[in-house]
C-alpha cells in the first residue's frame, strides 16, 4: 500500500512536469500569436487552436497531477487547497490572455496584475516547502523557485504581456517538480503518504532558524 502510494505521487509529479511544460509551450506559440496578429489570418487561427489545445491539454495534466498529491500526501492542507486554486487560476489567465482583443476588462499588460499574479504564484510555491520542510538542499530550490516567479512580474517593465509571468512560473514549477523526483530518488528528502506507519513529518520549516 505505502509502495503504490510513492508510485502514484512520483506519477503525479510527472504530470505536473508535463502540465508545465505544455505552458511554456503556450506561452511561446502566444508570442508568435501576438507578433504576427491579423484577425483575418487562417496562420493565426491554427496558432489560436494550438494554444487552446496546448492551454487544455497542460491543464488535464496539472488537475490529474493535483488529484494524485491530495490523495498520496498526507495532510498538506494548504499546498493542496493552493495548489488547486492556482491550477484554476492559470487556466482562466489563460483563456483570457488568448481572448483578451475580446474582452475589454483584461489588460494584459497590467504591473498590477502582473505582482498579484506572481505574489500568489510565489506563496503556492512556498507551500511547497510543508512536503518535507526540515532539509536545507530542498529549501534552498523552493527559494529559487520563489525568486523566478516572482521575476515574472518584471515582464511588465519589459512591456512583455501576462503569457510572460505564466511562463517563468512553469519554468519554475518544472525545477520544483524536477528536484522533487530527484531529491525522493535519492533520499535527500522523504514525503510521508498515506499509509506509511514509520513516520510522520514535522511541518514546520527551519529556513528561518538561526
Amino acid at each position: 500500500m505505502m509502495e503504490d502510494m510513492h508510485k502514484k505521487l512520483s506519477f503525479g509529479l510527472n504530470l505536473g512536469l508535463i502540465g508545465n511544460a505544455l505552458f511554456i509551450a503556450f506561452s511561446a506559440v502566444c508570442y508568435v500569436y501576438y507578433l504576427i496578429f491579423n484577425p483575418e489570418s487562417a496562420f493565426v487561427k491554427f496558432l489560436e487552436i494550438v494554444a487552446y489545445t496546448l492551454e487544455f491539454s497542460g491543464f488535464a495534466a496539472l488537475v490529474a497531477a493535483d488529484i494524485l498529491i491530495i490523495k498520496t500526501a498526507r495532510m498538506r492542507d494548504w499546498l493542496k487547497i493552493g495548489f488547486s486554486i492556482y491550477i484554476v487560476t492559470e487556466a482562466v489567465m489563460m483563456t483570457l490572455e488568448l481572448n483578451s482583443y475580446r474582452i475589454e476588462f483584461y489588460k494584459p499588460y497590467s504591473l498590477l496584475l502582473a505582482i498579484i499574479h506572481s505574489i500568489f504564484s510565489a506563496a503556492v510555491c512556498f507551500a511547497f516547502l510543508t512536503l518535507d520542510p526540515d532539509k536545507k538542499a530542498y529549501e534552498i530550490i523552493v527559494i529559487i523557485c520563489i525568486g523566478i516567479m516572482l521575476g515574472g512580474m518584471f515582464g511588465n517593465v519589459m512591456g512583455i504581456r501576462i503569457y510572460f509571468s505564466i511562463f517563468t512560473n512553469a519554468i519554475a514549477f518544472i525545477l520544483l517538480f524536477g528536484s522533487i523526483k530527484y531529491m525522493l530518488q535519492r533520499e535527500i528528502i522523504e514525503i510521508d503518504c498515506y499509509g506509511d506507519k514509520a513516520r510522520v513529518a514535522e511541518y514546520r520549516s527551519t529556513f528561518f532558524e538561526e
